[in-house]
């Protein structure tokens, strides 16, 4: 789009401006409005009129003002550089190397996602407030930095590709178990445009391993979909599901990327090292045959990628399986001071204490699990637990 721009208005700096601005503009207005049909025909006509109004204020060039006001969308459109999808290359655009990592995802998440401040809070594990005020920093940070919209070269995807990668896993997460109480527990819509557009990225850049690996979590994931909640609305946890209900051809797609980057022989990155314990979940007909062992294992190396409280709970909940609730239990209070306004943290401990015998402790851990999740399904879930104790 600056190249066009330059073309037509033969200013690289009032076509750089016109861009940032446009790009301003969207950030403000698309959260509100909606993303457009066609977003980079929007951001476009937007940047022309931008530069037309600029050289107006400035009020020189009368022979270019004239040019101007004849520019007009039946333009030919500008070459789409190494993106042609409108909505991954937005992405890919707004996930900027010069805004902080956490600041680009929150800000990709409302403008283009389509998520809404409360639920990228939740992603994030913090308050509403707070996220509102790191996406106004971040609207603030790109116009005062006169951040450029444009189109991503080739050469630009590798230094873009993690914080891309980290958007759309995060939206899939949102459609997978959605976090607010006014929309359905599970939102296929999210969940088929980030594996559609991670499927993108995986054509764009095939070796590329945490691709590979995030197309592959998802898969796995996505292919027990229609097992994951009942007939009544309730959340149908892992061991409770009909595994033979999940969808065999994504479960074998998913399997086969794993198989792939194992046989790669390179160090596995987060995403790759997820979709391996899901490939473990997913590769027995029987709940009672999973190998935990390999799974505490895989969650091991995670920690040592990640060393997060998530990852740390994730762990305890396999360790339970191998150890037994007493002693993961225990790796689960440590985590108290982080995870204390996760429902997932709670409804954890509530499970270990039920197993252990401690229901009344359990069901205060019922009571504030269920206080903090908002997912319809998950809530009918963690009541009836609760309520099936003694």
């Amino acid at each position: 789009m600056v190249a066009a721009l330059t073309r037509r208005f033969g200013d690289l700096d009032i076509a750089e401006e016109a861009a940032a601005e446009a790009f301003a503009t969207a950030v403000e207005r698309w959260p509100a409005d909606g993303v457009p049909p066609n977003p980079g025909a929007w951001l476009t006509t937007t940047a022309n009129r931008k530069a037309i109004d600029r050289i107006r204020r400035e009020n020189k060039r009368d022979g270019k003002q004239k040019e101007a006001q004849m520019v007009y969308d039946d333009d030919p459109p500008e070459p789409l550089g190494a993106i042609d999808d409108e909505r991954l290359r937005l992405i890919f655009t707004c996930c900027h190397p010069a805004l902080a990592m956490e600041t680009r995802m929150a800000l990709t998440l409302r403008m283009v996602g389509g998520l809404t401040v409360p639920e990228i809070a939740r992603a994030f594990l913090v308050q509403e407030t707070a996220m509102g005020q790191r996406i106004t920093r971040a609207k603030a940070k790109i116009k005062a930095a006169r951040i450029p919209y444009r189109v991503p070269s080739a050469e630009d995807l590798p230094a873009r590709v993690s914080g891309v990668l980290a958007v759309l896993f995060l939206v899939f997460n949102e459609g997978y178990l959605a976090t607010g109480p006014d929309t359905d527990p599970v939102r296929h819509d999210l969940t088929a445009e980030a594996i559609r557009l991670t499927r993108l990225i995986r054509a764009l850049m095939p070796k590329d391993g945490e691709v590979a690996g995030l197309l592959a979590l998802m898969l796995l994931s996505e292919a027990r979909r229609s097992a994951r909640v009942s007939a009544s609305g309730e959340l149908v946890t892992l061991d409770e599901q009909d595994r033979g209900a999940w969808d065999a051809a994504l479960v074998a797609e998913g399997h086969r990327l794993v198989r792939e980057r194992l046989a790669s022989r390179v160090a596995p990155g987060r995403y790759q090292i997820l979709a391996a314990i899901n490939a473990v979940h997913t590769s027995v007909r029987d709940v009672r045959d999973t190998d935990w062992s390999q799974i505490v294992a895989l969650y091991e190396q995670l920690a040592r990628l990640d060393p997060s409280p998530i990852v740390a709970l994730n762990r305890a909940i396999a360790v339970a399986e191998l150890d037994g609730p007493e002693v993961a239990l225990a790796a689960v209070d440590r985590l108290e001071d982080k995870l204390a306004g996760y429902h997932a943290y709670h409804a954890t401990r509530a499970d270990l204490l039920r197993r252990l015998g401690r229901s009344q402790e359990s069901r205060a851990a019922y009571d504030k699990a269920i206080e903090l999740a908002g997912n319809t399904a998950e809530t009918a879930y963690l009541t009836r637990r609760r309520d099936q104790l003694a």
